[in-house]
């Protein structure tokens, strides 16, 4: 098993309900960590096959994100989760979006979920 940290993806998207936010993307800041299979092969070759592929995923998740519009976090979270999720050599994952400057006095405002095989 490895686990794997992607950190600070930083993707513009249409978040919220508010009626700027209909119509202005803004950033949002995604972490996540992903418990995936590690071939022992892998280790013993140096060669990529059958290492899971977090340069793949990752892509998937900016495409997404970019393309996608969404009224909450949670289910922007969720859904990247559910993305995650879909590769049958991830045994865990969590992710954390990060909607910076959501609130006045605050840096950012996030939600966090995680889901396990």
């Amino acid at each position: 098993m490895a686990i794997i940290r992607i950190k600070k993806l930083l993707i513009r998207t249409y978040i919220g309900f508010n009626p700027e936010e209909l119509v202005n993307k803004q950033d949002v800041v995604i972490n996540l960590e992903i418990e995936a299979d590690l071939p022992e092969k892998a280790l013993l070759t140096d060669e990529p096959d059958g290492i899971y592929d977090y340069k793949k995923v990752t892509k998937r998740i900016i495409t997404f994100v970019q393309d996608g519009r969404f009224k909450l976090l949670e289910v922007l979270t969720n859904n990247i989760l559910d993305l995650v999720m879909e590769d049958p050599q991830v045994r865990w994952a969590r992710v954390q979006v990060d909607k910076p400057h959501a609130l006045r006095f605050a840096e950012s405002v996030s939600v966090e979920m995680e889901a396990r095989r």
